[in-house]
């Protein structure tokens, strides 16, 4: 099982030194990937989570992969059904030939309907949309050519009409795309046209596990009774809400029940009311107290 780490980017806020530090320290400290999130647009003041400070996942990533050198960098979602689907494999293909192969593309489909009507998608159509649209990027990344018809011309926003047209440069391997969800479809979606499912779990599995384990059966069930080979799990936690003494047992607990991947949630205090967001330093020494606790590698 692989530890990676969640940038906090509500918590750091708007200062990009803040972002680079937390980025190189990650990899120094050893963690395996770092996942970035995605929000357009959001509604400011009141409680709308969307309205909070993200930071566009592409153009960020792009800029990690000139200051780190083997970290994964990773999508914890990006939303695609309200972009693009040209646009967004050319993003993504240029930030892995970027990073020389490092990017794990998570994807899902939302459920923020403003964001939607400000970049012109049907928000009741973004899972068959998002079906579509990941064969449409595994064709752009494989082929010089591509033919093909992402929605329907009756949708919000249209078709987009690939008529031989192809990107260059082509990434040069399949990115892997993983699917985010809890949904019945997502999970569907995960087992079949996907590498793996983004859980969002995030709570100690002593709270999840019966959930956990029975969205795994669901997903086998998706999958005609058996994982595919290969196919990765993740599972999101909060070192600052347990005791440091159980993080380790907590980590092997959830290797046990078949996560590939972890990842470190250092925002949790802002998710949960339990207390004032944290300082880059304290969610960097959080950083560096789990590493010195559970064995990264």
């Amino acid at each position: 099982m692989q530890i990676g780490v969640i940038l906090p980017s509500n918590e750091i806020g708007a200062d990009s030194s803040a972002v680079r530090r937390f980025a190189t320290a990650a990899e120094e400290l050893g963690f395996a990937h770092l996942v970035v999130f995605d929000h357009v647009v959001g509604r400011p003041g009141g409680d709308d989570y969307a309205g909070r400070l993200w930071r566009e996942p592409f153009v960020l990533l792009g800029h990690l992969a000139a200051l780190t050198s083997r970290i994964e960098l990773a999508t914890g979602i990006v939303i695609l059904p309200q972009r693009q689907t040209a646009l967004a494999a050319k993003q993504a293909a240029e930030v892995d030939l970027l990073s020389d192969g490092r990017l794990r593309l998570g994807l899902g489909v939302g459920w923020n309907p403003d964001e939607f009507d400000a970049l012109g998608r049907d928000f009741h159509r973004r899972g068959r949309r998002l079906d579509d649209q990941i064969d449409a990027l595994r064709d752009l990344w494989a082929n010089e050519r591509v033919h093909r018809s992402v929605g329907t011309a009756d949708e919000r926003g249209g078709a987009e009409v690939l008529d031989g047209v192809g990107l260059n440069p082509l990434p040069g391997r399949d990115i892997p795309i993983w699917i985010g969800g809890r949904s019945a479809a997502a999970h569907r979606r995960a087992v079949t046209r996907s590498d793996g499912w983004l859980s969002n779990f995030q709570q100690h599995i002593t709270a999840d596990r019966d959930d956990f384990v029975a969205a795994k059966a669901s997903l086998a069930a998706a999958a005609g009774g058996e994982l595919p080979a290969g196919f990765g799990i993740e599972v999101w936690t909060s070192p600052g809400r347990t005791d440091e003494a159980s993080w380790a047992d907590e980590a092997a607990e959830y290797a046990a029940l078949g996560v590939t991947h972890l990842s470190l949630r250092t925002d949790e205090s802002r998710q949960v009311a339990l207390g004032p967001p944290r300082t880059l330093a304290e969610h960097l020494a959080l950083l560096e107290r789990y590493a010195a606790t559970v064995p990264l590698g």
